[in-house]
């Protein structure tokens, strides 16, 4: 669906994967990071990511799925893995073309908000063979997340806090890492603020488009566990011109721990 995304980005909210939005007051090199970072990282075709959750499991956000023709293969550690079946969630529903079209007409796009904070934004992807080389990550499961520090990864859209991002692109660029308090968890959605310095955390960052998919990760002894999932993004002002990835933008993601039950059911019940 990375139309989709693009589109809803480019309007004030989006479900896109790109890369992290930084602090204009900090070397993007110091949130450059090696793909040792975070290995079990999945690159979606084109843009967007994932996580593998087990050996032949991955989850992902699930307007990464390509819109037109069946998930083929992803990338982990570098090597393309073969997929065998996607299986979205029955709550996912894609975005309606009367909404899109509202929202371009009018540069106002609130409804749309509303529609994707009512959707289940999540599909799992079994792979044909299972990964040997990288040791998944395992899911959050407490209900503790607000107030909590996450660590965010992607290799989408990036720019600065002070100016944003094109929402024209690129949305595939280099792998970055950077950190953000939660300030908000419930039922299906955590979400977090953009800060700006001072009160912004030292390498304080945001999700941008083309890192829908890409890892929420929360600390708890010593291991770093899939908490969320990157989904969409509120956009300030008019959403026809408006730059994503801004100080003020709240970014929300895909809760893990509310759909931990549903992960579960789907990998046992698969031959």
């Amino acid at each position: 669906m990375k139309g989709f995304l693009l589109l809803p980005l480019l309007l004030a909210v989006s479900l896109p994967a790109s890369a992290i939005v930084i602090r204009h007051d900090v070397e993007d090199a110091a949130y450059r990071v090696p793909a040792s970072e975070s290995p079990a990282l999945a690159d979606m075709p084109g843009e967007g990511h994932g996580a593998l959750i087990a050996p032949q499991w991955v989850l992902t956000a699930a307007h990464t799925l390509p819109m037109h023709a069946g998930l083929k293969q992803v990338v982990i550690n570098g090597t393309a893995r073969e997929v065998e079946r996607v299986i979205t969630h029955p709550g996912y529903r894609t975005l309606p073309q009367t909404l899109i079209d509202q929202a371009m007409a009018s540069g106002e796009a609130m409804l749309i908000v509303v529609f994707l904070a009512s959707g289940d934004d999540v599909a799992l992807i079994r792979l044909k063979t299972p990964v040997t080389d990288v040791t998944p990550v395992a899911l959050y499961s407490d209900s503790d997340e607000a107030g909590q520090i996450a660590k965010i990864l992607g290799k989408g859209a990036t720019g600065t806090g002070a100016t944003g991002h094109s929402p024209n692109g690129p949305n595939r660029t280099e792998l970055r890492r950077a950190f953000n308090r939660i300030t908000s968890a419930y039922d299906r959605w955590l979400c977090y603020v953009f800060d700006e310095p001072p009160e912004a955390l030292p390498l304080e960052g945001v999700l941008g488009n083309g890192d829908s998919g890409g890892p929420v990760l929360i600390e708890r002894d010593g291991q770093w566990l899939l908490a969320g999932q990157g989904a969409w993004k509120v956009v300030q002002g008019n959403v026809l011109t408006a730059r994503p990835g801004r100080y003020g933008q709240v970014t929300c993601n895909v809760r893990m721990s509310h759909y931990a039950g549903w992960i579960q059911r789907v990998m046992s019940e698969q031959p």
